[in-house]
């Protein structure tokens, strides 16, 4: 890797502007490359971000960059198909989530990657809003006890009527697995993140808007071999007591038994003791700006310093795929109506 990582990003849909935002705010990165299929809009990101070249062709832009790496933010049915060009010309990949389309998509993909000796990264940003990374060191401080019981209640309000999604991000209303492939897929990855590996599973999902095709409201139950339990209950018709439902999503509580912990809708995180009635909040540092607390930046900031100084990296796409096995087995169970053992591991 050379001193300074070049960049060629592919998507320029809504949530691209986060990426684009991220690149040029990070020393020593250059966006050399814009490729969208539509070549208008490609050459407009161009042109906004001062990005030397732009393209409808992400081959002949990938050869004629050479960039280090390919940032691919675009919908799961261009992924298979842009890692494949990419390992064909050696170059390293970040991939947006959700992870391809299936399963078999996501293994395919990093099976492409290990035979093309090439690096496969997901881009999966909610570990990285700076209150999850709060929240770890706290349950690492063992100030909480025992925990027994932690719930996240996604209230993103952004879901009612026959508009809902259109505005942003409108493919969500056709997406035949919405709630759980598009959104709690987060979740399930912050949880292994803070928790560890759930031993099973069982889901109750159900479609409270009658303009989308999938699922967009259901409740998730892990359980964990530390007598752990955690529930995810998610309805997107629903808001929660905030100035901007879109910022933390939600509301989470994690019950020790010395202490509980809970994380708002302003992203302040608060620490009751138990058999205390007043909760202590806690005081950290985070940007209340661009997407959940700016977490496409730490997430990049991340990947970045992986590839430029070999720290670890947390979202390889061999460890993603325990969160696609994760998101299969939650629909398995709601379509079985029973819970799923998954073992030691996922």
């Amino acid at each position: 890797m050379s001193s300074t990582i070049k960049v060629v990003c592919s998507g320029t849909g809504y949530f691209s502007q986060f990426h684009y935002d991220a690149w040029t705010r990070l020393d020593k990165t250059n966006i050399v490359g814009v490729h969208n299929r539509t070549l208008q809009s490609a050459e407009k990101f161009a042109e906004t971000y001062q990005i030397p070249r732009s393209s409808n062709d992400l081959e002949a832009l990938l050869v004629a960059t050479q960039p280090d790496i390919l940032d691919i933010i675009t919908p799961p049915p261009t992924h298979l198909q842009a890692v494949k060009i990419a390992a064909k010309l050696g170059i390293d990949v970040i991939c947006q989530k959700p992870f391809g389309e299936t399963l078999a998509d996501a293994e395919q993909m990093v099976a492409i990657a290990k035979q093309a000796g090439i690096k496969l990264i997901v881009h999966e940003n909610f570990r990285f809003m700076p209150w999850y990374r709060q929240v770890k060191s706290v349950l690492e401080s063992g100030q909480l006890g025992e925990i027994l019981n932690a719930e996240f209640k996604l209230r993103t309000g952004d879901g009612q009527g026959p508009d809902a999604y259109l505005s942003r991000q409108p493919y969500f209303q056709q997406m035949p697995k919405f709630l759980v492939h598009e959104t709690a897929i987060h979740f399930i990855d912050t949880f292994r993140y803070l928790f560890g590996e759930p031993i099973s599973l069982y889901a109750d999902l159900r479609r409270c808007n009658a303009h989308i095709k999938g699922e967009d409201s259901g409740i998730i139950l892990f359980d964990f071999d530390n007598n752990l339990r955690v529930i995810f209950d998610g309805n997107r018709l629903l808001d929660h007591a905030t100035s901007n439902p879109r910022r933390t999503m939600g509301e989470l509580n994690v019950a020790g038994t010395k202490a509980e912990l809970s994380l708002d809708g302003e992203a302040n995180i608060w620490l009751r003791q138990q058999g205390q009635t007043k909760a202590e909040k806690i005081d950290y540092k985070w940007q209340d700006q661009n997407f959940g607390g700016d977490c496409v930046y730490n997430t990049i900031e991340h990947i970045a310093k992986h590839l430029m100084f070999g720290e670890p990296l947390e979202n390889t796409g061999q460890e993603y795929l325990t969160n696609i096995r994760l998101e299969e087995a939650v629909y398995a169970s709601a379509e079985q109506g029973k819970k799923v053992e998954l073992g030691k591991h996922g």
